[in-house]
């Protein structure tokens, strides 16, 4: 029988802080970058999770030395470049954040190889990623379905490409892994992006991060991006990781939704995670938002009702999914638009969506890129919501107890795929 937890409804103390996990897609570009940098690297405030957990063990079994400090930070020798051990097995879970780079930076570096993950991992793309890097001169077989993992990789063949086009439409990780592989080579590159590419704020966070490791890419309007010749990677001595934007949504949409101030800390107004324009959206439907350097706080007026909107959510894909449980505060029908990538996350994301809205009496229209919400009269109450393995399901739907009735989350320990105290915290908010 699946596991559950039942959440009363519940308001909030008068006021709460969060102290946020460390950001997911920060800490994992960041281990990656610091393996392949030329020199040591101490990793402050790192997120303990099941997706950085397979990150580490990938890189421990391909022989990067690392060591816990006394204080909990990661202290993690690089490699110059290049890894120790030219044959590994790897299981990554779920984890597209691992799997994506590392096939990027495994492929361009060469070696005897095979990345597997869980069976969800093995329905979510990658071929648009593969076809590029074969272009470069990777040599990689789908051992599955034609397209999707687990992969084997073989020795590098330098094609003397040095111009490569990728798709933007699919994914962000994929124009990611290629960022980060191809300066391994030390030649000069153009990455082509071919369409529209989505998720933009997540290339700026692998842009700011390839140049806190020395290696400054040039972008042309996020359609042409030209690294070049000789670089290497050289670790700050320090980094510190920034609080996680997508979790910290859910804690910001409770400010507004229960009205009591509720600030996170680890992030700021001068956050380099594009999920923090999440507080902004907040602001246009009804929070008082205060910025700084180091918190984000969100709380409502008695007086300020919530907004009924409709977003084009392209910049904020992952945030996006907490406004879909925020609709159903506002009174009248919500759209969020241009989340086709929803489709090929953790699950099919809009389609679990709109399966798990219904439940709680809402009526919703699902698109192939969008999702329109208009809430019920009385949201039912005691609902039982399942998660799909996708822990983003499960936080955005404990915010339903914040808004008069009971809800059954079942199976929440997939939380600890980026949160694994989630539920510790949101229930240590409550009055």
């Amino acid at each position: 029988m699946t596991e559950s937890i039942t959440l009363a409804p519940r308001s909030l103390k008068a006021h709460n802080t969060v102290a946020l996990p460390g950001s997911k897609s920060i800490s994992n570009r960041t281990l990656l970058l610091a393996a392949l940098s030329d020199n040591e690297c101490e990793i402050r405030s790192l997120l303990k999770s099941d997706d950085t957990d397979r990150m580490l063990e990938a890189l421990e079994k391909l022989g990067v030395p690392m060591q816990k400090t006394d204080s909990g930070s990661l202290k993690l020798v690089g490699q110059s470049g290049k890894f120790p051990n030219k044959q590994a097995d790897l299981f990554l879970g779920n984890a597209g954040t691992a799997f994506r780079p590392l096939t990027g930076a495994l492929a361009i570096l060469g070696g005897d190889y095979h990345l597997h993950g869980v069976p969800r991992m093995h329905e979510r793309p990658i071929g648009d990623l593969v076809d590029a890097l074969r272009i470069a001169g990777a040599n990689v077989d789908y051992l599955g379905n034609e397209g999707y993992p687990p992969l084997q990789i073989h020795d590098f063949s330098d094609k003397q490409v040095r111009e490569i086009p990728i798709k933007g439409n699919v994914s962000s990780q994929f124009l990611t892994a290629l960022l980060m592989a191809l300066p391994l080579t030390g030649e000069a590159w153009t990455i082509r992006v071919d369409g529209d590419l989505i998720s933009k704020p997540y290339i700026d966070i692998t842009l700011n991060l390839l140049k806190q490791f020395g290696v400054n890419v040039e972008n042309h309007d996020y359609q042409i991006f030209r690294l070049p010749e000789n670089a290497t990677y050289h670790a700050p001595e320090i980094v510190n990781v920034e609080g996680d934007a997508s979790s910290a949504s859910y804690f910001l949409a409770a400010g507004l939704l229960s009205g009591s101030p509720v600030r996170v800390t680890g992030l700021g107004k001068n956050a380099i995670q594009g999920d923090v324009a999440f507080a902004h959206e907040l602001a246009k439907i009804g929070a008082n938002v205060m910025w700084g350097d180091d918190f984000i706080e969100v709380s409502r007026s008695p007086e300020q009702k919530i907004l009924p909107f409709d977003l084009d959510a392209n910049h904020i894909p992952d945030a996006a999914m907490t406004l879909a449980v925020v609709a159903l505060a506002t009174g009248a029908k919500c759209s969020i638009r241009n989340i086709e990538s929803w489709r090929v996350k953790e699950t099919d994301r809009i389609a679990a969506m709109a399966t798990e809205l219904r439940k709680v009496g809402a009526e919703v229209v699902e698109e192939q890129d969008a999702i329109h919400i208009t809430p019920p009269e009385k949201l039912t109450n005691g609902a039982a919501i399942d998660t799909y393995d996708d822990h983003r399901m499960a936080m955005c739907f404990s915010l339903v107890s914040l808004l008069g009735v009971a809800v059954q989350i079942n199976d929440p320990k997939c939380t600890h795929k980026t949160f694994p105290t989630y539920f510790d915290v949101f229930n240590g908010l409550s009055a």
